[in-house]
This record gives C-alpha cells, sequence and structure tokens, in this order.
C-alpha cells in the first residue's frame, strides 16, 4: 500500500491548526503545566502531544462521518456559524466584565 503526501494540503492544515492554538487555552494550559518545576517538561510534552493527537483525531472521525450525511458547504456554514457565536459570546463576556470594574 503506497502513500502519497500532498504537502500543499499538509502545509496548509499544519498552518492552520498551529496558528489556531497559538495562545489557545490548551497552550496556556500547557505552559502552566511546564511552569512547575517539579514536573518533568518531556512529560508535559508527551501528554500535550497526545491529547492533541487524540482530539485530533475525534475531529477526523466525527468530520469523516458528517460528511457522509451532510453536505461540505453546510457544514462550513455550521462551523463557521459556531465562531462567530463564540467570538460574539467572548466579546460580550469581555465587555461585560470590564465596564463593571
Amino acid at each position: 500500500m503506497e502513500f502519497a503526501v500532498d504537502w500543499k494540503i499538509f502545509a496548509t492544515i499544519f498552518v492552520s491548526v498551529f496558528i489556531a492554538e497559538l495562545g489557545d487555552k490548551t497552550q496556556l494550559a500547557t505552559m502552566l503545566f511546564a511552569a512547575d518545576k517539579d514536573v518533568s517538561k518531556w512529560m508535559v510534552f508527551t501528554a500535550a502531544s497526545a491529547a492533541l493527537i487524540v482530539a485530533s483525531a475525534v475531529g477526523v472521525l466525527v468530520g469523516s462521518f458528517l460528511s457522509a450525511y451532510v453536505d461540505e458547504k453546510i457544514l462550513s456554514y455550521i462551523a463557521g456559524t459556531g465562531f462567530i457565536i463564540i467570538g460574539t459570546y467572548t466579546l460580550y463576556t469581555c465587555l461585560l466584565y470590564t465596564s463593571d470594574a
């Protein structure tokens, strides 16, 4: 069985996920664990990497399952709407809490 890598798609996915994860709660939690001087940095790296691999696998499996039943364009609209809702909620709560200060 031969496995061909489309490096353009690989790079697009890698850069998209990498940028999305910068400053994300996942990275902040990982930095917090790594800041503990009693915890092995390799353990933090290995555990965080394994968690991201499993989370990515779940995303691939769910995406593959959904794409069999829902059109890709509709999935894109649903994902985009979800991001807009989360962003709006985040801005709203930020403004709500900063106006109380």
